[in-house]
């Protein structure tokens, strides 16, 4: 099989939402600000964690350092609360026994490595890109790119998967296919239900 995965994580490999929201919760009240749980879920889900940090600490006048402090402690505490989604292991064993490479490219930071390992899935995967990588982030392609270009993968079925229209948009500008959890289908992403209905459109 030629084909390649990228996979992101939250959302998509990673049942971690709860936690980040809740690593979020603590943050925000260490600063005594305002939490507003499903306003911030739908901003992380279209922007990313970073963005939202970047706004309060222009709004609330709180140096951006202190907060991605404060917050990467929280959650570092939160990772036994990650588990993976539904049909994750099963997936990711169904790649790696056809021959499919997999990669990750994620916004988390490199706590991602640790989650990974606990959850015992390091394995299936050739290289994993993290938010402190060093790339442009999503959906600037430059991370996508280095993987292709390193690996020497076909952009005709390599396919990034997520669960947001940033992943869908940063496969599109990558020129590669999308695989997507929550967005609709379109000449370049297909929508699938779940992960195991990947066996369905790349089988």
């Amino acid at each position: 099989m030629n084909e390649a995965f990228i996979w992101d994580l939250d959302g998509t490999l990673l049942d971690s939402y709860d936690a980040i929201l809740l690593g979020l919760e603590e943050t925000y009240q260490q600063f005594d600000v305002p939490f507003h749980r499903e306003e911030i879920k739908v901003f992380i889900l279209r922007y990313s964690v970073k963005e939202l940090l970047v706004q309060l600490s222009q709004a609330e006048q709180i140096p951006l350092e202190t907060l991605n402090t404060v917050r990467a402690h929280s959650l570092r505490e939160k990772n036994a609360h990650i588990q993976l989604m539904e049909g994750a292991r099963e997936i990711l064993e169904w790649g790696h026994q056809t021959g499919i490479k997999q990669f990750v490219y994620t916004h988390k930071g490199d706590n991602a490595f640790a989650i990974l390992d606990e959850l015992g899935i390091s394995k299936y995967f050739v290289e994993v890109l993290t938010g402190d990588s060093g790339f442009a982030r999503k959906p600037h392609p430059e991370a996508i790119v280095y993987l292709v270009e390193k690996y020497d993968l076909s952009q005709e079925t390599t396919y990034y998967i997520g669960d947001r229209l940033l992943d869908a948009e940063t496969a599109q500008a990558a020129g590669i296919k999308s695989l997507n959890l929550t967005v609709a289908s379109s000449a370049n992403n297909t929508h699938i239900e779940s992960l195991l209905a990947i066996k369905e459109v790349v089988g």
